[in-house]
């Protein structure tokens, strides 16, 4: 298996894809790691690279703020360019990339390429709960506006994706919704509510964004725009809630001990919530295992990433989408 990095992408690029695809690297022996990126800037990080990891020279960087289809196709050699394009021609079984998400979803798009019967893939997102395995949220952003078909698409993606990475055999899927009563939300969320109810199995119906952090449904579908809201949210609010734990328990040395006490169960409270354990997000509905990483990983963040594309290539997630699609 290969697995191509963008090692420019990311707010903290190129120390962060390189460090935490060598963590990745040492772990995964028999997997090729290919670093694609400026050589003289990658080199210079470490002496020490692994054997299984190897570097491809790309002169380019998409910038953070560029315009995504114009960036796409005049930067032909850019790093997140040159990662899709090696998995379009079976150069590399899967890529990671920190980088500019817009271009991301629009390399994944028109260089990788949409699988047929899908008409427009989805950015999938694992979010924390309180209790279980988290939630997947479909779509993270790349539809901001979507149809009702969409998001029954995304819910069928959405179930192959957990079947596959967390061997769930009854996955539930739930409608993102402002009530739980069926008959609720806008046009999108009716038309939507019925053809999931009639097309998909374990469809629990309605759920209010309250219900995810208790284990609601394993699979959440929505529009890109309130999915996009949503992660966001999460992800202040997890930062948040954090930080204040570590405010309480470090306020005096009575509140240090008694966290002392509680160390381990802190530190699983922390796993549990911390960004950095999700990995990326992958690119559902491309032909192609593409996984967006979190544009402020550490090296931490980028080795889970790294790891993600590697089990979603190895327990054949693509073909088990092709499958799901077309029945």
């Amino acid at each position: 298996m290969r697995i191509a990095i963008d090692a420019m992408g990311g707010d903290h690029a190129p120390n962060a894809p390189v460090l935490g695809t060598i963590q990745a690297a040492r772990d995964l022996p028999d997997v090729e790691f290919i670093l694609v990126g400026r050589d003289a800037e990658i080199r210079v990080i470490t002496s020490e690279f692994p054997p299984n990891v190897t570097i491809v020279h790309a002169e380019d960087v998409i910038a953070p703020n560029a315009e995504p289809v114009k960036s796409v196709r005049k930067q032909k050699d850019s790093s997140l360019v040159v990662c899709t394009t090696m998995v379009r021609d079976g150069t590399a079984d899967a890529m990671v990339s920190a980088g500019n998400t817009g271009a991301f979803m629009v390399a994944g798009l028109f260089v990788v390429g949409r699988m047929e019967g899908i008409e427009r893939p989805a950015l999938a997102a694992m979010m924390p709960t309180f209790k279980g395995q988290g939630v997947l949220l479909m779509d993270a952003g790349a539809n901001t506006d979507s149809t009702a078909k969409n998001l029954v698409q995304w819910a069928h993606m959405g179930q192959a994706y957990m079947r596959l990475t967390h061997g769930l055999s009854h996955v539930r899927v739930g409608l993102l919704n402002i009530g739980s009563e069926p008959g609720k939300g806008n046009e999108l969320s009716k038309v939507a509510y019925e053809l999931l109810e009639h097309d998909c199995s374990h469809f629990v119906g309605n759920v209010e964004a309250r219900e995810l952090l208790n284990g609601a449904c394993d699979v959440v579908v929505c529009d890109g725009f309130v999915g996009n809201v949503l992660v966001k949210f999460y992800e202040g609010a997890g930062m948040g809630f954090l930080e204040s734990l570590k405010h309480i328990f470090f306020a005096n040395p009575l509140t240090k001990l008694a966290a002392l006490s509680m160390r381990s169960g802190l530190k699983a409270f922390k796993k549990r919530f911390d960004y950095a354990e999700y990995g990326g997000g992958p690119f559902l509905g491309v032909r192609g295992v593409l996984v967006k990483a979190h544009g402020s990983s550490n090296p931490r963040a980028f080795e889970m990433a790294v790891r993600h594309a590697y089990n979603m290539q190895h327990s054949g997630l693509i073909q088990d989408l092709e499958q799901s699609i077309h029945g």
